[in-house]
């Protein structure tokens, strides 16, 4: 610590014990905290005690104050744990009797500020610091400091009793790391004391009929498996496995969604050799027993194992399916075998056969819950889907994957929700009156549908999942959301066909169904509602990378009255234009990108909103970078007009993107920039495309450097920061000339005035800059400084421990003048 801290600390300890001073805020407290970790860690707490004694006057008074704000005392505690984590402090505590009276019976757990969760929480992680050494076992024995751990568990604060959980755990580790650390075998009477205590209470509360205390002790077991990895959490599911097997035949079986998490947590840990026949039947058994609700998340995690028993992952995966086989057999359509029968526009009908979901009895649970109410069903289907989706792409998932069945049941499912499914018993109608319009089974359908995209399936298969992404997009009913991910749904279905620039690969029914598609797409993009519109955009923008037909409807949209949407259409329209959709040799299109370029400035220099100019900037840079036509017919005259019109931009991630596009135009002008990776080869400098001082002259041409050197001064910080990147990039490029051998413009008689020329106000510069000027500047720049300084936070400078101690006594009126640092 150093001198000034420590000559500032008894005041502050003063301050934090007198209850007529004001309480400094819970983030200076922690602040506080975090510093004396930071000193403990790297000096002897019991020298820092015994040279500062006022510390120790601050933990003996807190509990002898009555009106003591609670917030001070749980700083008091933690404090207090932060020392005694050091066993040799921990026993200088413990001779002047303060650890007893600060975490034993006797200390706050009787007074009036126990109630106060804030205190209770300090209390708990005054205790974690603490036990870190057998010296504090012994404590924690002695002074029934685990008795009340036990009844924290319970606390009406979800933070209290978590920590509280957490902390058994940690005490139960510790107090194994003696000689049980290599015994797995220990019976009963072996354990430490500590840990006798806790499994007692933990066997106790699983024997319990109260729910609380069952979750308790699952959520005790499930952290230290998931934590500890040592021989002894094997001997300590040995001695509670039959207890938590008896939970599983209890009806109803209380803590399931606990029960689900422990069983999970001790199938994945490596310790568990011998005893995992024991665990496999006790999973079987879950699976057969728990409900839809808890036994979906029980399935997955089974079948996301590496190493489980074949038959259970039978089990796990018949389980999964069980909803989605419901839904099929209570809406097949053909007579005959049970099968699901779609018929897509100009395709033969084709007989889905569910194949696995074949021969399943329909599960009571699950046809009741499907039959509970809306958002019972509902939210079955969702976590099914959701379920699946997650074990699709997994290199352990079952094989054969089902993928026929499963797009069947998708299928079905969505047209559960749009009405068109016909159903063949009382549970199917009751499923097309429960699922009617349900947007969020809706949106979960069509991103498990977009999910099967990645598996193979047969061809007329895949016209009708498109026929049916078809109609839904169609639909007057679909929503927003729905909507949205029904075109990302169809943007991955022709992704994953085989295509080519015609079309022909996609086979015969492909360029009929983008016919259709892109007649939706122009009645969605002249939709009331701006997030179809959005939607509609962002897809024809993707949809433009892979196939060439583009409604001209996008172009209009460029005047339309959200903003949002006036930015997706510069996105798509300047994307479509940069592939080359309208050839260079028709006059038409050559107007028509003519009449682009001149629509993107006017929305440059006068659109009231910020997110289409931003949008106008990123589409220029790509234009530069890719070397559109229309940037490459006057690229200098191009550049300078959009920089003229971002230095003048009032949003400052316009101005950004501007300097970005001057960036590029630099690397176009002098050359890429160097690698620095000290493990590339090292390729000797290609010779410059043009000399220096020609390429200066055209960079001050353009005003490149006025917008650079002005932008150094911007009050936006990202906009300076970008300006010293371009300038230090380009001092980079000047450089590699000179090792080239190439000659500087002289630059002796230059006379640099940079303050008076860039960092006023001036927004139309009067002459071009020449390039000697441009070099003298460059040299007269400290860049790096710049670069640093501009890279600090707003309060690096008083940033220090001594900073934090001079606010906090300054709100207790402690310091006089401008003592107070209130940064």
């Amino acid at each position: 610590m150093d001198l000034e801290c420590s000559r500032l600390l008894p005041a502050l300890c003063a301050v934090l014990v007198d209850p007529r001073q004001p309480v400094a805020d819970d983030t200076c407290l922690e602040k506080l905290l975090d510093w004396f970790k930071t000193v403990t860690e790297g000096e002897s707490s019991l020298l820092l005690l015994q040279e500062h004694p006022c510390l120790v006057e601050l933990l003996s008074h807190v509990l002898k104050l009555q009106d003591l704000s609670p917030g001070v005392l749980s700083f008091s505690l933690r404090l207090a744990g932060i020392f005694a984590a050091q066993e040799n402090c921990f026993q200088y505590l413990q001779q002047g009797e303060l650890l007893p009276e600060l975490f034993g019976e006797t200390g706050p757990l009787g007074q009036a500020a126990w109630a106060v969760p804030t205190v209770r929480s300090g209390w708990i992680q005054g205790l974690r610091s603490l036990a870190q050494h057998p010296s504090a076992l012994h404590f924690l024995a002695d002074h029934g400091a685990v008795d009340t751990i036990f009844s924290l568990q319970g606390d009406s604060s979800l933070f209290v009793a978590s920590a509280a959980s957490q902390l058994l755990v940690h005490i139960l580790a510790l107090s194994m790391r003696g000689g049980a650390e290599e015994q797995p075998c220990l019976q009963g009477d072996d354990w430490p004391t500590c840990a006798q205590k806790i499994m007692g209470h933990v066997e106790e509360s699983l024997c319990s009929t109260a729910t609380p205390k069952v979750t308790q002790a699952l959520n005790v077991l499930t952290t230290t498996f998931g934590r500890c990895q040592s021989p002894w959490t094997e001997a300590l599911w040995v001695r509670l496995s039959a207890r938590v097997a008896c939970l599983i035949e209890r009806d109803p079986i209380p803590a399931a969604h606990s029960l689900v998490d422990l069983l999970l947590c001790v199938a994945r840990s490596p310790v568990f050799g011998s005893s995992n026949g024991n665990l496999w039947e006790m999973v079987a058994q879950a699976l057969s027993c728990l409900g839809p609700t808890h036994v979906g998340p029980l399935a997955l995690g089974i079948l996301k194992l590496e190493h489980c028993p074949q038959a259970l992952r039978t089990q796990a995966f018949q389980v999964l399916l069980q909803p989605l086989a419901c839904v099929l057999k209570a809406t097949v359509q053909a007579p005959g075998p049970p099968g699901l029968l779609l018929r897509a526009k100009g395709t033969r009908a084709v007989a889905i056969t569910p194949g696995l979901l074949d021969g399943m009895a329909d599960d009571a649970m699950t046809v009741d819950a499907l039959l509970a109410s809306k958002s019972s069903c509902a939210g079955l289907l969702c976590r099914t889907l959701a379920h699946l989706e997650e074990l699709q792409p997994l290199p352990q998932r079952p094989s054969p994957w089902p993928q026929v069945p499963l797009l069947g049941a998708a299928v079905t499912v969505l047209r559960l929700c749009d009405g068109s499914a016909t159903p063949v018993s009382s549970v199917g109608g009751h499923l097309c009156r429960t699922l009617a319009g349900c947007v969020r089974v809706q949106r979960a359908a069509l991103d498990f549908l977009g999910m099967l995209s990645q598996g193979t399936s047969p061809q007329e298969l895949v016209m009708q999942v498109l026929a049916v992404l078809l109609e839904c997009l169609e639909s007057p009913g679909s929503s927003p959301t729905v909507l949205k991910k029904a075109f990302q749904a169809t943007f991955r279905w022709l992704l994953s066909s085989p295509k080519t620039p015609s079309c022909s690969g996609l086979g015969p029914h492909i360029p009929q169904f983008l016919r259709e598609l892109f007649l939706v797409l122009q009645k969605r993009l002249c939709s009331p509602c701006w997030e179809v519109r959005d939607s509609a955009l962002e897809f024809l923008t993707q949809l433009s990378r892979h196939w060439g037909e583009v409604p001209e409807l996008a172009w209009q949209l460029l005047q339309d009255p959200e903003s949002y949407v006036r930015a997706s259409a510069v996105t798509a329209t300047g994307q479509l234009s940069s592939r080359g959709l309208h050839a260079p040799t028709s006059p038409q299109h050559a107007v028509a990108r003519q009449s682009l370029l001149r629509e993107l400035l006017r929305i440059l220099s006068t659109d009231s909103e910020g997110f289409p100019r931003r949008a106008v900037m990123q589409v220029f840079t790509e234009w530069l970078r890719d070397g559109h036509a229309d940037v490459a017919r006057d690229t200098e005259q191009f550049v300078a007009t959009v920089l003229q019109l971002a230095s003048q931009d009032l949003d400052w991630e316009v101005r950004v993107q501007g300097l970005e596009l001057a960036l590029v135009f630099l690397g176009q002008t002098l050359g890429p920039p160097r690698t620095h990776c000290p493990y590339a080869v090292a390729l000797p400098e290609a010779a410059p495309a043009r000399p220096l001082t020609e390429a200066l002259r055209a960079l001050c041409h353009v005003r490149l450097f006025d917008f650079a050197f002005r932008a150094l001064f911007d009050c936006d910080r990202p906009v300076a920061q970008k300006s010293c990147d371009l300038l230090l990039f380009l001092r980079d490029k000047i450089a590699s000339y000179n090792s080239l051998g190439e000659a500087n413009p002289n630059t002796n008689s230059v006379e640099v005035s940079p303050w008076r020329r860039w960092a006023g106000e001036q927004t139309q510069p009067q002459e071009d800059q020449e390039p000697e000027a441009v070099l003298a500047m460059l040299r007269s720049l400290d860049l790096e400084g710049l670069q640093s300084t501009l890279a600090e936070s707003s309060d690096h400078v008083e940033k220090s421990p001594q900073s934090l101690l001079q606010d906090m006594l300054a709100t207790g009126g402690f310091l006089q003048g401008d003592e107070a640092d209130c940064y």
